[in-house]
């Protein structure tokens, strides 16, 4: 692929995301942090959301989560050639419907056996 259809493919790409509903780019995003109101009327209308964050000086990761479909992707910009690369996708519908994965003790089930009356 050329430099000048790699370029235009990240230009096409940006105006599609910047379209979404007038996404703003973000600097960095913070799994920890609720999302702003806007997001979540987005998923609730099933609008596609889509987040920036800079994974290095060399690439700006753009993660696009399909609230409908239960589907996210995640894409990596090469800052310097403008190079589109798909590095994730995943069907998260199975993922969400998990009480717990990976995670550190007290468990949920733990939690909801202490509380009264269980």
């Amino acid at each position: 692929m050329t430099k000048r259809v790699a370029v235009t493919m990240f230009g096409l790409v940006g105006a599609v995301l910047a379209a979404m509903a007038g996404l703003e780019w973000r600097a960095s995003v913070q799994a920890q942090t609720p999302l702003p109101a806007r997001f979540e009327a987005m998923a609730a209308s099933g609008q596609l959301i889509a987040l920036s964050s800079d994974v290095s000086q060399a690439y700006q990761q753009v993660t696009i989560v399909d609230p409908t479909a239960r589907v996210m992707s995640v894409y990596h910009v090469d800052r310097a050639s403008g190079e589109i690369a798909l590095k994730s996708v995943r069907n998260i519908h199975w993922d969400l419907q998990m009480e717990e994965f990976n995670g550190v003790s007290p468990a949920p089930r733990e939690i909801r056996s202490l509380l009264p009356g269980r």
